[in-house]
């Protein structure tokens, strides 16, 4: 098994989703002195510093030279200019893991020297939630126990996925931008309600506490979709007729389309890079 505890983890940005997994790391009793935060921003430091109590600092280099694994976190223009600086320091053992969305692993592996390896990861925002859906995808050069490093790293923050990285894309499109739909669907389903005559708040609550329901069914259960749904779906009942109200205006059609547009739109970002 590989020992994540040994290792010292930098997080190279700590915005949304660097913080999140920095923060699910710590909490899942990665020992808090083998963690550091690097940003350019004090404040964001501070923040980490007094929740978590991780090192900090603002220098890409001192970070570098302290850790043996590397979180990318930063936006992806910004990427090339965070690994010029980390390749004057990185090597040997060294593991890159990188969250920068359309970086791909060529990319990574060209600005870095030859024997770093490099995990390029699509991760999801419920990740803030310890409820993420991570992808990890090893680049040429990765072997087996440094994939199940970048696994271990991650793991805190919900579940992860190995896959090779010509999937990525279609990750993006169920995954990565999937707590959207579950978001709109959420606001459709309150402004339903508020229509049929509940005050907004019940809406919410209702709709919110439904979909996390039937999300836990999916996850802990062992039916599929489609099983699920019969269940729920008693001839000529409500749910029938609300099922064959949606057929009726397309939206399984629709979700297909805005998740093959979502895969699309991903592969056209990482090809502008």
């Amino acid at each position: 098994m590989t020992d994540l505890s040994a290792r010292t983890v930098a997080f190279y940005g700590v915005g949304a989703m660097g913080s999140a997994l920095l923060a699910a790391l710590v909490g899942g009793d990665h020992p808090a002195d083998q963690v550091v935060a690097v940003d350019a921003h004090p404040p964001a430091l501070d923040r980490l510093r007094e929740a978590y109590a991780v090192r900090t600092t603002s220098d890409l280099a001192e970070a570098a030279r302290a850790a043996d694994v590397h979180v990318v976190a930063v936006k992806p223009g910004d990427v090339p200019g965070l690994l010029a600086t980390l390749a004057e320091h990185l090597g040997g053992d060294d593991l890159v893991v990188s969250v920068a969305a359309g970086v791909t692993s060529q990319a990574l592996e060209e600005a870095l020297p030859d024997d770093v390896a490099v995990v390029r990861v699509m991760p999801n925002t419920p990740a803030l939630v310890g409820q993420g859906m991570a992808v990890v995808s090893p680049g040429s050069r990765c072997s087996e126990e440094q994939l199940e490093l970048a696994q271990r790293v991650l793991a805190p923050s919900g579940q992860v996925l190995a896959l090779p990285e010509k999937h990525l894309d279609a990750v993006t499109g169920v995954s990565g931008s999937g707590p959207a739909y579950a978001f709109y669907l959420a606001e459709a389903m309150t402004e339903g309600g508020v229509l049929q005559g509940l005050p907004r708040e019940v809406a919410a609550t209702l709709a919110a506490q439904t979909l996390l329901g039937a999300a836990t069914m999916l996850v802990e259960g062992e039916d599929s979709p489609s099983v699920l749904r019969e269940r729920v779906s008693s001839p000529g009942g409500t749910t029938m007729a609300a099922l064959a109200e949606l057929d009726e205006r397309a939206v399984r059609a629709a979700v297909v389309a805005a998740v093959r547009r979502a895969t699309e739109r991903s592969a056209e970002l990482g090809r502008a890079r």
